[in-house]
């Protein structure tokens, strides 16, 4: 028995995940430098500086100010971030000349992704 499309689209999948990760780190600069860490559960928790501690200019002699910084912890809920890159299989099959329609289509979703990362 030959094997089928379904089969065959199992074996291509790693390629086309890293050709869209290629794709979104290419487009924004800024995802290139960012540390992404895994995370457990469905918010990060994380301390924001709320205002900071004042500076000024003395003079010899002066008494100094003292101050301190405040902070406030933030809970931000996890979203997917993304979009649906369909193409129909007849339409692979048959528009695929000169360029892979399913990639391109991909590559688009990647790059509207990174646009919407920075936004």
């Amino acid at each position: 028995m030959a094997m089928t499309k379904a089969e065959a689209a199992k074996l291509t999948q790693d390629l086309l995940v890293r050709g869209v990760i290629e794709t979104v780190v290419k487009e924004s600069r800024l995802l290139q430098l960012l540390p992404f860490l895994e995370v457990t559960g469905t918010a990060v928790t994380y301390n924001r500086e709320a205002s900071m501690p004042a500076a000024g200019f003395y003079d010899v002699g002066d008494t100094w100010t003292e101050a301190t910084p405040t902070f406030a912890q933030i809970t931000a809920g996890l979203k997917i971030l993304g979009g649906d890159a369909d193409v129909d299989n007849f339409v692979q099959a048959t528009y695929a000349t000169p360029h892979d329609v399913e990639a391109e289509a991909i590559a688009s979703r990647a790059k509207s992704v990174a646009h919407k990362f920075l936004d």
